[in-house]
């Protein structure tokens, strides 16, 4: 029998597919289409520690390969998830990942104290936001707030480990790697998305309201296995690889970069299933090499 589950920052995943954050809610909707315990994790939309309504429409936009989107963060407050969206998804056999956002550190330090409080089996935190006190300058463009905000993170989410999402927005990931795991960060996932922008040619207006927006799907997948495999040479930290999977083979490549577990993020508007045909894949691909575990392949790129 093949063993597929992982290890992420000490917290074991029943197989190495998550659903990755902003795509799937808190669970609700997707929960008819099928058991959330089938996931090896659940990354909840992203929090702030306050509500907010997010960026005017639209904030959606198809492109050939995947979508741009400018959402701004829409979510009910920290507070709200833990009140009622965390009880909901306590019921199912899945970890559960909460990822947050702020605009200062003291921000981040608040509700990663209120996180783990509540329990969350690790903490996700977005450094691609503005951080107010440095005029706007998102935490992960700079080596030096990203180690700040990590920083502010350990400090206060106790056991829970804290994983960092880096920007691929930014001229070297692994100077950003590098700070935030000598910031004291449990584990890494990456990428984010890569910032993008369609326009109108016969109204000649961004099609976004916000003129840009963050492109995903498949088209950001290569850019995402050079990620994680260039981040993987330079740090000792686990890593939760995203962008554009939407099947096994995309799963696999990133684990062969270097990635301990994948996340599934827009391939799930498309096809609700995205995530458990990953997972299958998954172990279709190790159980056709002569694998043991799915784990094995993690790492196992073998470079010219």
């Amino acid at each position: 029998m093949l063993d597929l589950s992982v290890s992420l920052a000490g917290v074991t995943l029943k197989n190495p597919v998550v659903v990755a954050s902003g795509t799937f809610g808190f669970g609700r909707e997707y929960s008819q289409f099928y058991d959330l315990g089938e996931l090896g994790g659940v990354c909840a939309k992203g929090l702030t520690l306050h509500p907010r309504t997010g960026n005017p429409a639209p904030r959606i936009a198809e492109t050939p390969m995947g979508i741009l989107n400018s959402v701004g963060l829409e979510n009910p407050g920290v507070d709200a998830f833990i009140s009622q969206e965390l009880p909901f998804l306590r019921q199912f056999d899945t970890k559960i990942i909460a990822n947050i956002s702020g605009n200062t550190p003291e921000e981040y330090g608040v509700m990663c104290e209120k996180l783990s409080a509540a329990g969350v089996d690790m903490i996700e935190v977005n450094i691609s936001c503005p951080n107010v006190k440095a005029g706007g300058l998102a935490y992960g463009t700079r080596p030096e707030l990203a180690a700040e905000v990590t920083e502010m993170a350990k400090k206060h989410a106790g056991s829970v480990p804290v994983m960092v999402k880096l920007s691929p927005n930014v001229t070297d990931i692994t100077e950003i790697a590098k700070a935030v795991e000598g910031a004291g960060a449990d584990a890494l996932s990456l990428i984010n998305t890569i910032r993008g922008m369609r326009i109108d040619v016969n109204t000649r207006r961004p099609i976004l309201k916000m003129n840009t927006g963050g492109l995903s799907g498949p088209a950001v997948l290569p850019v995402a296995v050079r990620m994680v495999w260039e981040v993987s040479q330079v740090v000792d930290l686990p890593i939760l690889g995203m962008g554009g999977v939407s099947k096994g083979e995309d799963g696999a490549q990133l684990m062969l970069a270097g990635a301990s577990a994948v996340a599934v993020g827009t391939a799930l508007f498309a096809d609700p299933f995205a995530p458990l045909k990953v997972r299958d894949e998954l172990a279709d691909i190790a159980g056709r090499q002569g694998l043991s575990a799915v784990r094995e392949l993690t790492g196992g790129v073998r470079p010219w």
